[in-house]
């Protein structure tokens, strides 16, 4: 052989199987490009973790009747309406259309903010609602 030729191993590449479950195969190369490749049984990894999956109560722009997650009474919500960016933008908006008498009335009416709902027996935050 001459020291300027190379010699260039190919090799086919490795069966495809009809894998309809959708886990991964484990595949095991011996050597990078070897030609044999070994397909195994399927890899399925459990963590025996359990997660629990807590489905609130929706919440509303009013006072909702609830259990309250932190002290576990009956209870009514306390709601506190906030201001957030989207009062702002209504307030910037009514700027903007000239409307300056009314550039007020975001920060006034309720249905602009978002009504953060609270325990009244021990003020833990329950949920919000974003209009």
């Amino acid at each position: 052989m001459s020291p300027n030729s190379e010699k260039h191993f190919t090799a086919d590449p490795p069966p495809y199987s009809d894998n309809s479950t959708g886990i991964p195969l484990q595949t095991n190369v011996a050597t990078p490009g070897a030609a044999t490749v070994v397909v195994g049984s399927p890899v399925v990894h459990t963590t025996g973790v359990v997660v629990p999956v807590v489905v609130g109560n929706r919440m509303g722009p009013k006072p909702a009747s609830q259990t309250c997650p932190s002290c576990r009474a009956q209870i009514v919500t306390r709601v506190e309406h906030k201001t957030t960016t989207k009062t702002h933008l209504f307030a910037t908006l009514l700027c903007f259309l000239a409307c300056w008498c009314c550039v007020c009335i975001p920060y006034c009416t309720d249905s602009c903010k978002n009504a953060d709902h609270y325990c009244p027996n021990c003020d833990a935050y329950i949920g919000s609602y974003n209009h």
